[in-house]
């Protein structure tokens, strides 16, 4: 196939409504914008959530909670996710995304936690938190835990 040999499918390519063409054209007079008001006059862009002067719904509703803008969330991976990785291996979040135990990190990066039995010995582990749990597991098959910022 050449770049001369392309053309568009059937049917996806239809010309725009000319509009304000004359009343016998359909689109004429008005050109369907209704008579008179806000939305018939040009240069008139409808805001987001403007409900025709009425209260908008976000804000009728009430709030509720607090929403810490500082909060720090992180990806949590359990023990039994770096059974894949080999004895002695260095286990970051470089090598969690390389082997697609995560697809992404929130703003806190990611902790690991003592869910599941850890087969893999003498892991080295970079993580941005741990639980004390999984530190002491890591460690009793002769690993270890280092906290990263």
């Amino acid at each position: 196939m050449k770049l001369h040999e392309l053309s568009n499918t059937p049917g996806s390519k239809k010309r725009a409504k000319r509009l304000g063409r004359g009343d016998a054209s359909g689109k004429g007079g008005t050109s369907g914008k209704g008579t008179k008001g806000q939305m018939a006059r040009k240069g008139h862009k409808r805001k987001i959530g403007f409900e025709g002067g009425q209260m908008i719904l976000i804000r009728r509703l009430p709030k509720r909670g607090f929403q810490n803008p500082a909060r720090v969330s992180y990806q949590p991976v359990n023990l039994e996710a770096l059974n894949g990785f080999s004895e002695g291996a260095v286990v970051d979040a470089a090598a969690l995304m390389a082997t697609g135990v995560v697809k992404a990190f929130p703003n806190g990066g990611w902790k690991l936690l003592a869910k599941g039995e850890l087969t893999a010995k003498g892991l080295k582990v970079k993580a941005n938190a741990a639980s004390a749990a999984a530190k002491a597991k890591i460690e009793a098959l002769g690993g270890s835990v280092e906290i990263v910022k």
